[in-house]
């Protein structure tokens, strides 16, 4: 089976999030599914077939099926713009109907951008605050609570945690295991860490220890979710917001978030893609 492999949310010819991107008739099994994206190796390996009026589409990383992921399906867009030509695809997920653009550039290059499934945020518990501040060895003091900690969705579950400094941030650690625990039984895809260091710039950093990946150098899903959560706490965005993440890994990753005023409607999130090496 064809797997190609595009790094979404790249910075010109280098970083970005790497994803398996599968094109197929029928899917494979379950079983198949899950086997290729664990030898794959990347956070994602989307896989897609048609369907009839788009794609029907399933997400998996080495270790288990996630309901959206959005560098995989930047990666997607890149990938059908290639091989269908460039333009705007009906996508429908397992719990969501979504598209996404692809156009073709010079190069290897592609730009995407996708439109994300509704969005909603509520506050997060004490009991969670303290689990996860726990888990990565965080206090009280080191939050930037004019972002108080909450639970943001877009597609899937995330926590966002925003942190006073960008050493705060670049000080990430935590035990995978630990992790991983934390995040299946609070029902968390991933954690999002995150520093602004204006009211549109934003310095992020990603635990997906429940796909058993320990950072995700671009996370397009829970950047979809920050963007909704930002316009239900009222912050002042403008509109749109850019997001920097991976730096902290080697692989430098850029998301840019358009945000509608319409509460919970749908964020398009975009960036560069490139066709990486097989």
């Amino acid at each position: 089976m064809n797997v190609l492999k595009i790094a979404a949310f790249s910075d010109g010819a280098a970083g970005g999030n790497p994803a398996g991107v599968v094109l197929a008739d029928v899917f494979p099994g379950d079983a198949d599914m899950q086997r290729i994206a664990a030898e794959v190796g990347f956070s994602e390996t989307v896989f897609a077939v048609p369907a009839d009026r788009g794609w029907r589409v399933r997400y998996f990383s080495p270790e288990a099926e996630v309901p959206f992921c959005g560098h995989a399906t930047i990666a997607l867009g890149a990938a059908l713009a290639i091989s269908r030509g460039d333009g705007a695809f009906a996508l429908s997920l397992n719990a969501a109907d979504i598209t996404v653009e692809g156009r073709r550039s010079e190069g290897n290059a592609v730009w995407a951008a996708l439109q994300s499934p509704p969005t909603r945020s509520m506050p997060a518990t004490p009991q969670l605050i303290s689990d996860v501040l726990a888990l990565f060895g965080y206090a009280v003091d080191d939050l930037d609570l004019a972002l108080p900690p909450a639970r943001i969705h877009a597609g899937a579950d995330h926590l966002v945690l925003a942190l006073k400094t960008r050493a705060g941030l670049a000080s990430m650690a935590y035990d995978l295991e630990a992790g991983r625990a934390l995040m299946k039984r609070e029902g968390l895809v991933t954690i999002l860490l995150l520093h602004a260091q204006t009211k549109q710039l934003f310095h992020a950093r990603n635990a997906f220890a429940y796909g058993g990946v320990y950072e995700d150098p671009a996370t397009g899903a829970a950047t979809a979710a920050l963007a909704g959560y930002l316009r239900d706490i009222g912050w002042p965005h403008g509109g749109v917001i850019d997001v920097v993440q991976g730096e902290d890994m080697g692989m430098r990753s850029c998301l840019r978030a358009e945000i509608p005023a319409q509460p919970g409607s749908s964020i398009r999130v975009s960036g560069a893609a490139r066709l990486m090496a097989t």
